[in-house]
């Protein structure tokens, strides 16, 4: 008879006692989670703490620091994720709220943060190995309800359902087809617009795959395309450091303006514009003197293309301490400013411009390399990534 409420008051405790001996840090004693700053992160020595303490300990001179439990040294590059403990801290978070009573569960969910605390969850992913092969870009057909992904298989295009059912596939690399797209984007029409950096071109196709238009010796190396409110193409032209405007009328297959909204940008590649206010988004790819890349720039430009904020990566990790590269921006119905970060494997919110730059973390697990964005609907975002080339489906919670 007593075998129940022992069994649970021993689970109780063993829950608590793994939250204070493994999912916490042990040098400044937060709770792990999978927030950029509390992520646990292995020593080359075997032990464990937060980003936030390597960052803290390692030497500005030489970026070095001391394993405050074995004094080994260690460089902060050569630390890595521990996902042992954030495996387990999502198990006991699951654990907590069904084994606990009120009060313990509610201490307990507060303090360790699971999948939860990222904001989103995973509905679906699709793809994988030979339906995609290394993906770079991804739109949403609102009209069609479809999925676009441009990437370098044998059809260079393939729409797919939001469960993943492949619709169609087009643009083989020929001549009268596409060489090595770079980005998507869909407009208001459900035509698709493509960036193909291996003719230089930017080239418009029906839904069926019909080509349309194609417009050549205007771009040096044409890379993000996104579409406005007024159906007009933003295109990024990596190579002549510029922001290219595009109109076209897709049923005579005519190009109704090219014009030039914002020269002498450093190497820009993903682009968005908010469908609400007209802001415009821009990454950057930064080049040192050795013209190796040092990070990456996002500015946002008013609908007037006045610009009106901006960050780059050293400028973000002193105000958060993290080191932002972005590979990948969109607006959300809000107008929030989403990112995705390569090199964190993450996706972020960098809120409103009222309060930009902001630091919200919404999807930081399942991702190798995020390498593209979309809305779908009100509480969707589609998230396609180069690592596993494989579409991914997240949620509000």
């Amino acid at each position: 008879m007593s075998a129940g409420p022992l069994t649970t008051w021993t689970l109780q405790n063993f829950l608590k006692e793994t939250e204070l001996n493994l999912l916490e840090c042990k040098v400044c004693f937060e709770k792990y989670s999978h927030q950029q700053q509390h992520r646990p992160k292995n020593l080359l020595c075997g032990h464990v703490m937060c980003q936030d303490c390597v960052s803290s300990l390692a030497r500005p001179q030489h970026f070095k620091l001391e394993c405050p439990f074995c004094r080994k040294f260690c460089k902060s590059s050569e630390t890595s994720d521990c996902l042992p403990v954030l495996h387990l801290s999502d198990i006991f978070n699951n654990m907590v709220s069904s084994v606990s009573g009120p009060e313990t569960a509610g201490e307990s969910a507060g303090s360790v943060a699971g999948l939860a605390s990222a904001g989103l969850k995973l509905k679906g992913t699709f793809g994988g190995w030979g339906r995609l092969i290394n993906p770079t870009g991804v739109a949403f057909c609102a009209r069609a309800e479809l999925v676009a992904v441009v990437h370098d298989g044998k059809q260079r295009v393939s729409l797919f359902t939001p469960r993943g059912e492949l619709v169609k596939q087009f643009g083989p690399n020929v001549d009268s087809g596409i060489r090595y797209p770079l980005d998507v984007a869909v407009a208001l029409n459900g035509c698709l617009i493509i960036t193909d950096a291996g003719d230089r071109a930017v080239k418009v196709f029906s839904s069926d795959g019909r080509n349309i238009m194609i417009v050549r010796d205007t771009f040096c190396l044409p890379w993000g395309v996104s579409i406005n409110s007024q159906n007009q193409a933003v295109v990024t032209d990596s190579e002549a450091g510029k922001l290219v405007l595009l109109e076209v009328d897709f049923h005579k297959g005519k190009l109704k303006q090219l014009r030039t909204l914002c020269p002498n940008l450093c190497h820009p590649r993903g682009v968005a514009v908010s469908q609400s206010s007209g802001h415009v988004a821009v990454v950057e790819h930064l080049r040192n003197k050795e013209k190796k890349c040092s990070g990456t720039r996002l500015k946002v430009f008013n609908s007037q293309m006045q610009l009106i904020s901006q960050v780059d990566t050293f400028g973000f990790s002193l105000m958060f301490h993290v080191q932002l590269r972005a590979s990948a921006v969109a607006f959300d119905k809000e107008d929030n400013v989403i990112v995705a970060d390569a090199g964190n494997k993450m996706v972020v919110s960098l809120g409103t411009l009222a309060r930009f730059p902001s630091f919200t973390p919404i999807i930081t697990y399942g991702l190798l390399y995020p390498v593209g964005l979309a809305l779908m609907g009100l509480n969707s975002v589609i998230v396609l990534d180069s690592g596993n080339h494989s579409v991914n489906i997240f949620d509000f919670l």
